[in-house]
Parts: C-alpha cells; sequence; structure tokens
C-alpha cells in the first residue's frame, strides 16, 4: 500500500497538479492587475464651493464618475452649489470611480398640503407646521361651522388637500366666525329653481326642500311659492323649501292657497288669551326682627282737688276773697254802699268756714 503511494508516477502527478494551480493563481491576480489598474490611482478633485454645473467638468476630465444628490435646502448658500462630496477631496481613487456630491437645491423641497378643511383651526395649525407649512393671514367668514377651516389660499388662489408646495410656504386661512343673525329671508318667486338655488346661497341660507309639480328635477321650472316668506327674519344657514312648476305662479293660485293655509297660519291676536296655571304658592321670607328700645312714659301729673274743710257752726257764713298781691299800701277808707268795681282775679284756693 504503501509503496504504491511513493511511486514515481503518482509523483510526478502531484508535481504537475501543484505547478498547475500555481500557474492559474499568477495568472488570476496578474488579470486583477490589468482589469483593475492596479498602482494607477487618481486623486480626487477639489470641487467644493463650486456650481454643480463646474464640478461635473471637472469630475468628467479627471476620468471620475459622479452623482448628484440634493442636499438639505440651506439659504446660506447659492443654489446649485456643492457642499459635500464623497469620497473627499484628495482621496487616491481608481480611475472610473464614482464620486457622490451633495449640492444645495434651488429652493426648499416640496410638501404635500394636509387636508384640514372643516376642521378645528388650532389642529390645522399644527398640521401644517409638522409638514412645514406656515400660516400666514387668518380671515374669519361668516358661517354656521364656528372656527372650522373654510378655505386654504396660497397667493390668493384656492388650495386643494394634496397639492405641492415648497417648504415653509405661507398659507392663508379662511375660518367660519359663527353663522350671522336676523337676515332678511329674499324673495325667490317668479325665478327659476337654478337662479332661486344661487340666490339662497348668495344670501347665506341653505336649500332645503325642491318640490316639482310634475314630479321631476327640471331646474328650469318656475318657483311659484316658498317657505320662509319673503321678508321674514332668519339665522345664516337656515333652510328655505321651494316649490316649482312649468307654469306661472298666477296660475298657481289654488296650489298657493293650499299651502298658504299650511305654511302662513294666522292667530288671531285681538281675542285677549287667559292663561290659568292655577295657585302658586310662594313661601314668605322670615322676618327679621329688629330690637326695639322702650322709650320712658311721660308722667302725667295728679289731678289737685279743693281741700275741703269740716263746716262749723258760726252765725254768719262769709267767704273769703282771694288773697291778692297789693300794689301799694294806702290808709284804709270807710266802706261805701257802693264799693267801686274792679277786676275780679282769678281764684286759686276756695276755703269754706
Amino acid at each position: 500500500m504503501l509503496k504504491s503511494l511513493f511511486h514515481w508516477k503518482v509523483l510526478v502527478n502531484l508535481l504537475v497538479a501543484a505547478a498547475v494551480f500555481v500557474g492559474v493563481v499568477w495568472l488570476t491576480f496578474r488579470w486583477l492587475e490589468v482589469h483593475t489598474n492596479h498602482g494607477k490611482e487618481i486623486a480626487v478633485p477639489n470641487v467644493m464651493n463650486r456650481s454643480v454645473h463646474d464640478a461635473i467638468k471637472i469630475l468628467d476630465d479627471s476620468g471620475l464618475e459622479y452623482e448628484v444628490d440634493s442636499f438639505k435646502y440651506d439659504p446660506k448658500y447659492r443654489p446649485f452649489q456643492v457642499l459635500q462630496i464623497y469620497p473627499s477631496a484628495g482621496s487616491r481613487v481608481k480611475d472610473g470611480r464614482t464620486i457622490v456630491m451633495k449640492v444645495n437645491p434651488r429652493t426648499y423641497a416640496q410638501v404635500s398640503v394636509p387636508d384640514v378643511l372643516d376642521r378645528y383651526k388650532g389642529l390645522a395649525f399644527r398640521q401644517l407646521e409638522q409638514v412645514g407649512l406656515k400660516v400666514g393671514d387668518t380671515i374669519f367668514e361668516p358661517s354656521i361651522q364656528r372656527d372650522a377651516v373654510l378655505r386654504l389660499l396660497y397667493n390668493g388662489t384656492t388650495l386643494k388637500p394634496g397639492a405641492l408646495l415648497p417648504r415653509f410656504s405661507t398659507i392663508d386661512l379662511v375660518i367660519g366666525a359663527g353663522p350671522r343673525r336676523n337676515i332678511t329671508v329674499p324673495n325667490v318667486v317668479g325665478l327659476t329653481v337654478q337662479e332661486a338655488k344661487a340666490i339662497i346661497s348668495q344670501n347665506l341660507f341653505e336649500v332645503g326642500l325642491v318640490e316639482h309639480e310634475d314630479g321631476g328635477g327640471d331646474e328650469s321650472d318656475i318657483v311659484y311659492y316658498q317657505d320662509p316668506a319673503p321678508g321674514d327674519v332668519r339665522d345664516q344657514g337656515m333652510q328655505m323649501d321651494i316649490w316649482a312648476s312649468k307654469k306661472t305662479p298666477a296660475e298657481m293660485g289654488g296650489k298657493i292657497s293650499q299651502l298658504n293655509s299650511i305654511y302662513r297660519i294666522k292667530i288671531d291676536m285681538s281675542a285677549p288669551v287667559y292663561m290659568d296655571d292655577g295657585p302658586v304658592y310662594s313661601e314668605p321670607e322670615p322676618r327679621r326682627r329688629e330690637p326695639t328700645t322702650e322709650s320712658p312714659r311721660p308722667t302725667v301729673p295728679a289731678e289737685t282737688t279743693p281741700k275741703v274743710e269740716p263746716t262749723k257752726p258760726a252765725t254768719e257764713t262769709k267767704s273769703k276773697p282771694a288773697e291778692t298781691k297789693p300794689a301799694e299800701t294806702k290808709p284804709a277808707t270807710p266802706k261805701t254802699s257802693t264799693p267801686k268795681t274792679e277786676e275780679k282775679p282769678k281764684a286759686r284756693k276756695v276755703v269754706v268756714e
């Protein structure tokens, strides 16, 4: 067994196989050197801060490939200015290597306008700012949708959701300010249905029931009746119902009278209306007791009654005249039969002896 292994023919085959293997490996590396231009490297030229057109021309002259990639827009640099390159300037690369250039675009990248119609204004502001759009003027317009976004405007033109705009563009918003009050109802009798709908919309009302006499939907029919009546006062957003026919309103007198009996009910206000809701009991409020101060009672002096002394037996009964204060002292004069009449003073006390 071992003798056959070390036979000279086996050794010759092994040597031939090793020579063939070495030859194949050498030829492979040689072919790679020729194919890849081994040892022939090119320095990457410096094209930083140049325009993209100049950079492309320089790379073509150097035998290098290029790839242009739009970078984030920076207003501090010129449009189409080369801001970055990879590999960096001065690097040694092979002929035909692709150089990637980051270029400042002409303006900001375009973004899609989000759908914020009929949404609350605060939510609309946040969604627009999230995609990179700015909110400019807010224009308030009468509408039953208070604080809701009605329209989007860009440079005075109405925008639709999904439109593409440059990043950081300014958009104006039309926002509902709430319904208007006490609007006079317009008169649309005698107009076509199409004209009546336009008038109703212009006056901030909504088109309600549209009933055609023939049951069709021809908008050229003439309106012969409407509800509410012309001249009535309603709030914005209220519905207006209209009835239309091929005939003129003068020819629809019977139908108008029938509708008046339904929608124009008159109430006789001349007769008094009594409404008895029954007695209403209301709990009396508690009275507030105020402190009273007792005033002293006036003292009434006791009546003086004349003192009556017991009578004594006497021969004469004389009445003592009331004492008077003499004006002056005079000598006594004899009494005469006719005494002088003088004014008697008021008696204060009578004493009976």
